[in-house]
Formats: C-alpha cells, structure tokens, sequence
C-alpha cells in the first residue's frame, strides 16, 4: 500500500507545481531509490492526459562518467540531450542520491570542462522556462544518503521532507497558494527597491537590483518552496561575504567560503576545505565569478541545516547568493555553466538595507 503522504506529495507536483495538462510532453528523472515517487507521478501524469517518459539513474555513472572520459568525451553534446531540452513541456527532477559524496575525489578541472561544454544547453533551458515554453520543477525523494547528512534516521528525515511539503495536510495546494499570496507582498515591496546593503558578521555586501524583477516562489520550480528572489546587475557587488553553511556542489562540500567583490567580480575566494574546487568553479568561465541570483529563504518550516541545498536556501532567516547564471526571467544577463546557490544565516545577527533603509533584521523582514 502507498504512503499517502507519498500519493498526496505527486499530486501536488503533478497537479500544482508543474501543471501537467493533456498532451504535455513530460520528463520525470531520478534514481531507482525514487521509484516509488516516479511511478506514483507516472500514474497521475497519464490520468492528466500527458506523455510521461522517465530517464532512471543508475548512482555511480557520473563517477565512472568523469574517472575515464577523455577531453573530447567531457566536451561531447548529446543531440538527444539538446532535442529533449528544445521540445519537452515539462520536467521533473527528483533527488534521490545512494551516496552523496560519491564525487568527493574527482578532478574537479573535469567537472567544469564539461559544464562549461554544455553550457549552451543550459541557456536554452533558462531561456525556454523564462519565455513559458518549458515548465520545470526539482524536488526530493528521502534516501538513507540524505537522511545521514540530515543526521536523521530515514523516518526522521520522511517526515522532515513530507511535513516541509505540507503532504499531509488536508489541502496542500490551498496551502501553497496562500504562501504565494504571503510572499507576494514581500516580493512587491522588493520590486521598488533598487539598492541592497548586507551587513552580519564578517559580511558587509552592497549590490543593485536596480530595474530588475523579482520572482515569487511558491512551489513550481522546487518543492517544497519559500523564497523570493532577482538576479543582481552584474557589475553592482561590492565588498565581501562569510557563508554560513557549507556551500555543496557537483557532488563535493566546500567549508567556510569567504567571498570578496569588487565592481561585480569574485577577486578573492578562501575556504577552510575544497578551496582547490571552489577556485575550479570560479575559473570555469566569466560569468562563474558574479552573482545570477540574489535571494531571501521565507519557510519556517525548514529551521535545520541538511547539507541539501533544496531545503538549505528556503531556512526561514537565511540568504543565499549563487555565483553563475541569472535566471533570465529576473533580467539577469549573466551566462554561465555554474549555477551554486551558497546560504548566509542573518538570524541571529544580521540586516539588510535597502535604498538606505532598513527592512530586514534578525532573519525578519521589518517592511
């Protein structure tokens, strides 16, 4: 028999966050580990009228993928790949990882010659969701490997993941719908500002958002959800970062990252474990060293630091940053092949200002 928090969870997701209508093209991509949530979504999909096709992973290919592909395999584009990415309507990607470190010891020069490759392919997804061709969501399914980062045991972390997602509740998307209208406001206050001022300890960071959008999320493109964020002018930051939390990445875990900027640049990068892979990914192409994506985490519910970026970025009281690609529907300009969102905790000391005036404190915005 079904968890039904588990047929209530694809309901949201097929019904909700991407919207799966008859005749939609739809890809629904995880691990084995998540066949239960993949055949649920399956099942839903095709009562909707859709296409549902799946692609199955297999944990340690990417491993064996970058161990003992040559240059030209790294850089190779799939015309597969790229005739998906330019017809699909929808796309589902479920977390699901066996191991979540399985990356740890691979040349990180590897991993960003082949996402600088296929960076193309990357712009075309962004470019297509922005324009509403492409409808996309990543959510999670809870493994042993996740539930051991979370420092839980597996029913721990199933609960953590389905009361985050409001599955059990009688009417999640009645649920979600009134998050959207909660951080609506907020993000309409946000839309009038044009300059922001981050200070908290050893972070002094200004940067504009000048004639930029930003975007309310509610639980389309990630689920479970609770952010609002814009993509920053690429030339605006100044001044310098301490990240709270380790910034995880392509498999690997960077500690204590230390950002500093100078006319919208990364000009110095510290951390106390993986700088060597923090500097890689910085260095994998030009618009690696400036920030895509400037963002407030609003979900109360999600209180604890799980080495999941997924759940990390929407910890109520927290920020995050990602160096890389802006999401085009903000008007960002910035390209890249790295997307990596890092999180800063202003809940215990922290303020925001913008246009000179205070409006956040503490991990609450004071509007």
């Amino acid at each position: 028999m079904i968890d039904p928090r588990l047929h209530q969870y694809a309901h949201i997701l097929v019904h909700y966050s991407l919207g799966i209508k008859k005749n939609d093209l739809f890809v629904i991509s995880g691990s084995h580990f998540a066949a239960p949530l993949i055949r649920e979504v399956y099942t839903q999909a095709l009562a909707a009228g859709a296409h549902p096709f799946t692609h199955i992973g297999i944990d340690g290919l990417a491993e064996t993928f970058y161990k003992q592909a040559s240059d030209h395999q790294l850089r190779y584009i799939n015309p597969i790949s790229k005739y998906e990415i330019e017809h699909i309507d929808a796309s589902l990607s479920i977390i699901s990882p066996e191991n979540t470190r399985n990356m740890t010891h691979i040349n990180p020069k590897k991993q960003a010659l082949s996402s600088a490759a296929h960076q193309p392919l990357h712009q075309m997804f962004l470019n297509r969701a922005a324009k509403k061709q492409l409808r996309w969501c990543v959510t999670q399914y809870p493994t042993q490997a996740s539930a051991q980062d979370a420092d839980m045991s597996l029913a721990d972390y199933e609960h953590f993941v389905f009361h985050a997602a409001h599955a059990g509740a009688k009417n999640p998307i009645a649920y979600w719908k009134s998050v959207h209208r909660k951080q609506e406001k907020i993000r309409s206050v946000l839309n009038t500002k044009k300059k922001l001022h981050v200070v908290a300890k050893d972070t002094d960071l200004t940067l504009s958002v000048a004639g930029r959008k930003w975007i309310n999320c509610s639980g389309k493109e990630n689920f479970p959800d609770g952010e609002v964020f814009t993509g920053p002018v690429e030339t605006s930051a100044e001044g310098h970062i301490r990240y709270s939390f380790p910034g995880s990445h392509g498999g690997r875990e960077v500690d204590d990252i230390y950002l500093w900027f100078k006319r919208g640049e990364v000009v110095k990068a510290t951390a106390s474990k993986g700088e060597q892979y923090l500097h890689s990914m910085l260095k994998m192409d030009p618009g690696a060293r400036r920030i895509g994506e400037f963002a407030f985490g609003l979900n109360e519910g999600v209180q604890q630091y799980t080495k999941n970026t997924l759940f990390d970025e929407k910890i109520g009281g927290t920020i995050h940053l990602a160096v890389g690609s802006g999401y085009p529907e903000t008007g960002s300009k910035n390209t890249s092949s790295l997307h990596w969102d890092m999180m800063c905790d202003l809940r215990k000391q922290g303020e925001i200002y913008a246009d000179n005036q205070l409006i956040y404190r503490n991990g609450r915005f004071v509007l």
